[in-house]
């Protein structure tokens, strides 16, 4: 395990950050546009984002660099712009954590799928290692939002080459019990299959809110000694007049952390629907654990 990794987990659980996509929202970026792209034409939004977070007490913050891999880049018209988006993400993150929260970089999924060939795994290979070097002067690197474990292995091997301790958290939110990605990969398979890339810490975001996450969150301790990072969503969200209206208070949140902290969570921040408060919240409580 990376060095970095095993003195962070030697800690209380950390706090991570919350969602970056709600707080984009909120300063503006319109339906259909890419957020990403914002390191670019509104690096000091971005950065006002990332610096929330930190001043909120953040350990560890992430980059606005989630879409930012050639295919999905290239959705937008962006893919020519691919190093610059990611290299700038970083360094606007690093310029909002200075020496008060480490920055680990976001590597999301790349929105095709491999069961209906829709891509290669040859292309993926090519679109993550070319994210993962323009990220590498991160502290750390997150692949999130995965659902395909093929592709959530893919980056990951392509993000270890860099050296950086390395991350990977899937969706699960599918099945009877919603304790499966909707590839049907369960907390042990995923496990299984990342350890063999030499990952340095597994877990879960997204998809569902904290209490949810609870019972996946000892399953993977259960079954590896990694470090577990959980991020999960604020509640489940509902749409209004276009709107996704997330209705999980900070405070609502931070009654599951303790538990989560007990089912073995090493890193705990939020996903989707959160903000700057959570973190806050989140920190009162990790502060007397």
């Amino acid at each position: 395990m990376h060095p970095l990794i095993v003195s962070l987990m030697k800690e209380n659980a950390i706090v991570t950050d919350g969602s970056w996509g709600t707080q984009l929202h909120k300063k503006g970026i319109k339906r259909g546009e890419c957020s990403d792209s914002w390191n670019l034409s509104h690096p000091d939004w971005v950065e006002d984002v990332a610096r929330g977070y930190v001043d909120a007490g953040s350990r560890i913050i992430l980059t606005n660099t989630f879409q930012s891999n050639r295919i999905s880049l290239g959705r937008f018209n962006l893919a020519d712009k691919t190093v610059e988006i990611n290299r700038r993400g970083v360094q606007i993150s690093k310029k909002a954590a200075r020496d008060n929260a480490y920055v680990f970089a976001s590597i999301g999924p790349c929105g095709k799928m491999l069961l209906t060939e829709e891509t290669t795994e040859e292309e993926l290979q090519r679109i993550f290692q070319e994210q993962a070097n323009a990220i590498a002067d991160a502290d750390g690197i997150i692949v999130e939002t995965m659902i395909d474990i093929v592709e959530a292995k893919i980056a990951a091997t392509a993000a270890k080459q860099t050296g950086l301790p390395v991350i990977v958290s899937m969706v699960f939110d599918a099945g009877f019990n919603r304790d499966t990605t909707l590839m049907g990969v369960t907390p042990e398979h995923a496990v299984k299959e990342l350890t063999k890339v030499g990952v340095d810490g597994v877990g879960a975001n997204c998809g569902q809110g904290i209490k949810g996450y609870i019972p996946i969150c000892k399953r993977l301790r259960e079954t590896t000694d990694l470090a577990v990072w959980i991020k999960p969503n604020a509640g489940l969200p509902k749409v209004e007049d276009e709107k996704t209206i997330y209705y999980t208070t900070a405070g609502e949140f931070v009654k599951f952390v303790p538990e989560l902290i007990l089912a073995g969570a090493n890193f705990i921040g939020s996903c989707c629907g959160s903000d700057p408060e959570f973190v806050k919240e989140m920190k009162k409580i990790t502060d007397k654990s």
